[in-house]
């Protein structure tokens, strides 16, 4: 009666056992983790990597490869801190330009410039081997900005803070980047990217600390920028 109901524990593991290659796909973001997330601003489970164990059933001694995806700069959904949140024109242009609207609900998204103290975080608790950067094209003709460190009580700092509470009060220290001359929409060559872009990318690279192995320049499935394999 449903065909395509059944144990997913049995399916993977025999994946596993023979040899075969699984790829999980997460959801959501680390912030809304249930244990590690800004709560009560969470969802109700574990998209941290530890919630792929806990879903499937699986060791965590079978994953070979963990790869953060992360958009070329910031959204979140509903309340929350949001230290980069942007109100002026440049963060309604971001939300126009990648439409960045709930899929479902409509719901428009907060844009802000990409915090890197937030993104460090979550390559610790995660642990990845690898990144992909999304959306890199919505900010053509933008001249971006970075979060590089918070501002709490009056001392600076890069590590996340622990509390929501804490978060609320911190003011971004920013990094500033200048625009890159030529587009970088449907370019599936890293050679031609602009040399201000790879500049963006390198520096999100340091402050998060792990690679950028793939770029996403659209929409399409072939407007993709594959710098290394990702496993």
């Amino acid at each position: 009666m449903f065909p395509y109901v059944a144990p997913v524990e049995s399916i993977v593991h025999d994946a596993l056992q023979n040899d075969k290659k699984v790829l999980l796909e997460g959801a959501q973001g680390v912030l809304l983790d249930l244990d590690h997330g800004t709560y009560p601003f969470v969802t109700s489970s574990y998209p941290s990597i530890g919630g792929a164990c806990i879903g499937l059933g699986i060791s965590p001694q079978k994953i070979i490869a963990i790869v953060g995806v992360f958009k070329a700069y910031t959204t979140r959904v509903g309340g929350g801190p949001f230290p980069t949140e942007l109100f002026d024109d440049v963060g309604n242009a971001i939300r126009e330009r990648a439409w960045e609207y709930g899929t479902t609900t409509g719901r428009p998204r907060r844009c802000g410039w990409f915090d890197a103290v937030a993104a460090k975080y979550s390559a610790k608790v995660n642990g990845f081997t690898s990144i992909v950067l999304t959306r890199l094209d919505v900010l053509d003709g933008f001249s971006p900005k970075v979060c590089v460190a918070y501002k709490l009580d009056g001392k600076i700092g890069d590590e996340f803070p622990a509390g929501i509470g804490a978060l609320d009060r911190c003011e971004p220290i920013f990094e500033e980047y200048e625009s890159w001359k030529t587009p970088t929409e449907s370019v599936t060559n890293v050679n031609n990217l602009p040399k201000e872009a790879m500049k963006y990318v390198k520096r999100l690279e340091e402050l998060i600390g792990s690679p950028v192995n793939l770029i996403s320049t659209g929409p399409k499935r072939h407007e993709t920028v594959v710098i290394n394999p990702l496993i």
